[in-house]
């Protein structure tokens, strides 16, 4: 195992003194036991040192490795063998068990937070030190293929809810000192453990000092996972658009780092965040970096187009069909009017049942069971569409308009950037179905100012270099 206080500074400052632990032995087990109550899993052994000290080992049975824990506490563990509690300890700060993750502490807060994460506590009578050994066992996910952004070409391992396993991805790709690793805790009752990660001279100091404030600044009970941690320290909370990178690859984060920013690793989720982020970033593959350079920029620019067709494709079909036929082509135009001839709505409201139902056939793909996800999402295209058109609902070039806008949500690199386009999709329809062109005018006049108004960790949204927005330190 891994111990992160070996390797990690820690940058959330102490609010006060350490609370000492309670020199009597019986005065400190009576209040461990009140706090944790009548836990079945938790385990108090007594013991009793050579010369007649008595004491007792603390842990919680289903979080510390039993084994570990007989060759601590077992007949033949090295503590049946320790002849009092002063030489015990003094042999522990000096140094001769290297080979066991064991140190000493004063503070009780620390004890405490030893056992519910899995360690074992010795409390000795009379002594204000316990000894705290490593034996937490906590079952995680193999590293497996990233889920969420699979690549053709590139490295097939993604981050797990490991905290340290997520660290070692990291530092595996990036061998060198100059990887700082600080780590603290937030959430009153969850203490989640939380890291950030950068390359000392690389990440600009005023971009590490905000990072720090906003994360000691953080009031919640717990952080579950790294989607709440980001709600709660982007600049801007309501806005379609993410001001945070989350990704599942390590070789993305080591490129990020690599460029000055800085990585934000919470323990329990194998998402990690990345600050700062341009809106260009969330259009860049992982795979875009092992491809020749003609290749990465022929698929970036087929991104942006697939994220230009879906914004504005319903919107722009809508406007054109009810306000501006005399833009749309004379044949073009008569092939348009003829499918509609008997098709009893509007083209809004049509395109907004036609979204709305791709939308649902959407969702239940990703709710329903994997064996049958894609039979629901290939019934619901082709079953529901042709049935809707040869009952009259809907015109087939309607179809096919949405079709498109399906597919071109799927190209974007980032889930949550896709997101955004499918929640403005809606707005550009209404002011299509009421303005025509030049509601979506307006409308996208409207989105780039809102753009160019967001910052991202003090980097202006639309930068196309992230250090050019930066302070100077």
């Amino acid at each position: 195992m891994i111990r992160q206080t070996s390797q990690a500074s820690t940058f959330v400052e102490q609010t006060g003194p350490p609370q000492p632990i309670e020199r009597s032995l019986s005065a400190a087990l009576h209040q461990l036991q009140q706090l944790f109550g009548e836990n079945g899993d938790m385990a108090y052994r007594s013991l009793q040192c050579e010369d007649g000290t008595p004491g007792s080992f603390i842990y919680n049975m289903t979080m510390s490795h039993a084994e570990t824990i007989d060759q601590v506490c077992g007949i033949d563990g090295w503590l049946h063998q320790t002849h009092s509690p002063a030489l015990l300890i003094g042999r522990i700060q000096s140094g001769e068990w290297t080979n066991q993750s064991i140190h000493t502490t004063n503070d009780w807060q620390a004890v405490l937070d030893a056992i519910v994460m899995g360690d074992a506590v010795i409390l000795f009578d009379g002594v204000e030190r316990a000894v705290i050994c490593e034996t937490r066992q906590l079952e995680w996910r193999s590293i497996t293929e990233p889920t969420t952004q699979v690549v053709v070409r590139g490295p097939k391992d993604s981050f797990t809810e490991s905290f340290a396993t997520n660290i070692s991805l990291i530092r595996r790709r990036i061998q060198q000192p100059g990887l700082m690793l600080e780590t603290c805790r937030i959430g009153s009752v969850t203490r989640t453990q939380v890291g950030i990660m950068f390359v000392n001279g690389k990440a600009d100091e005023e971009l590490l000092k905000t990072v720090r404030t906003r994360l000691q600044s953080l009031q919640t009970d717990g952080i579950l996972d790294s989607g709440s941690l980001e709600r709660l320290i982007q600049e801007k909370r309501f806005t379609p658009f993410p001001t945070i990178y989350n990704t599942e690859r390590p070789d993305s984060v080591v490129s990020l780092l690599l460029s000055g920013r800085v990585a934000i690793i919470v323990d329990g989720t194998p998402f990690v965040l990345v600050v700062p982020v341009t809106f260009y970033q969330f259009f860049r593959a992982a795979e875009d970096a092992y491809e020749r350079a003609d290749i990465g920029i022929l698929l970036t620019v087929l991104r942006y187009i697939a994220y230009i067709i879906s914004l504005l494709g319903p919107s722009l079909y809508i406007a054109a069909i009810t306000f501006h036929q005399e833009m749309i082509p004379t044949p073009l135009l008569i092939s348009l009017v003829a499918q509609r001839e008997g098709v009893p709505f509007p083209a809004f409201a049509e395109a907004m049942l036609m979204e709305v139902s791709f939308e649902l056939m959407r969702e239940a793909g990703i709710r329903m069971p994997r064996a049958v996800g894609q039979a629901v999402s290939i019934v619901g295209a082709l079953i529901l569409g042709q049935s809707a058109v040869q009952a009259g609902i809907v015109s087939a070039a309607m179809v096919i308009v949405v079709a498109a806008t399906g597919i071109a949500s799927f190209t974007s690199p980032a889930f949550n950037i896709a997101i955004s386009a499918r929640i403005l999709r809606f707005t550009l329809m209404v002011l299509a179905g009421t303005f025509g062109l030049f509601g979506v005018l307006i409308g996208l006049i409207i989105l780039v100012a809102h753009l160019c108004s967001l910052r991202s960790f003090g980097t202006p949204y639309m930068a196309l270099n992230h250090k050019k927005g930066l302070p100077p330190s």
